[in-house]
């Protein structure tokens, strides 16, 4: 499992009193635990949270089915045997996603450096610094020992 599968399913464990579970929540529990600032709006990759859930499955015992909305927002609920999105619905999801803003393991990798002292002086990661001159190119500078 990679980073973001690891989240999800710290997530639905500490979610799992609920019966419904939706997509948003565990994205936002997901930035809660990270103290991830940012991508407020971002879902969650269908095969992140399938992976998340069959691992939970092995290693928990709990069983969560994933359901899709009319709107394609994914949907856990609680139940006596895993089950995923199947034929049309799974298809219909994928194909959203490409438009979609979601979380992803360099999201993850980024709030964890943070945590962890990443950057200059161990402070995070680097700020971003914005470039406030104006870069002009001098094209005679370049010519000034052409011999002719």
């Amino acid at each position: 499992m990679n980073l973001i599968q690891e989240e999800i399913a710290k997530a639905l464990v500490q979610l799992s009193e609920k019966s419904l579970i939706t997509e948003a929540v565990v994205a936002k529990k997901i930035r809660e635990n990270l103290k991830l600032d940012g991508k407020n709006k971002a879902g969650l990759c269908f095969t992140d949270i399938e992976a998340a859930v069959t691992n939970i499955e092995e290693n928990n015992g709990l069983h969560f089915a994933v359901h899709l909305n009319s709107a394609n927002d994914i949907l856990i609920k609680q139940a006596d045997a895993a089950a995923g999105l199947e034929g049309d619905a799974r298809k219909r999801r994928l194909a959203s996603e490409k438009s979609m803003s979601v979380l992803t393991n360099g999201d993850i990798k980024k709030a964890l450096d943070g945590k962890n002292g990443g950057g200059k002086n161990g402070n995070g990661p680097k700020p971003y610094k914005k470039r406030t001159d104006k870069m002009r190119m001098n094209v005679n500078k370049n010519y000034d020992d052409f011999e002719y």
